[in-house]
């Protein structure tokens, strides 16, 4: 094993941790959530949270579809932020 690789595995490593210390407590649904937010894809997701990317990828629908309060994508917040402009 060559030092790249090494340093990637404990990079690796520390960003399940990491995501790991940030989901505590949490639902599965804001977990998923939080580590989308954290730019982690559906894989990546379910590698940490140990369930498979398509349960991933189906609660990231769920979300946004839902438009909880708390799971709001970046266009839900733009288009209300645009709303709360126009309405004054």
């Amino acid at each position: 094993m060559n030092m790249t690789d090494d340093i990637s595995g404990k990079l690796d490593v520390l960003i399940r941790l990491i995501a790991m210390g940030l989901c505590a407590e949490k639902s599965q649904k804001e977990q998923i959530w939080i580590l989308h937010s954290a730019g982690l894809q559906p894989k990546e997701i379910a590698e940490i949270l140990g369930t498979t990317p398509n349960t991933v990828s189906v609660a990231l629908s769920v979300l946004r579809r839902e438009g909880k309060k708390g799971f709001r994508t970046r266009k839900t917040k733009q288009k209300e932020n645009s709303n709360e402009n126009h309405a004054t």
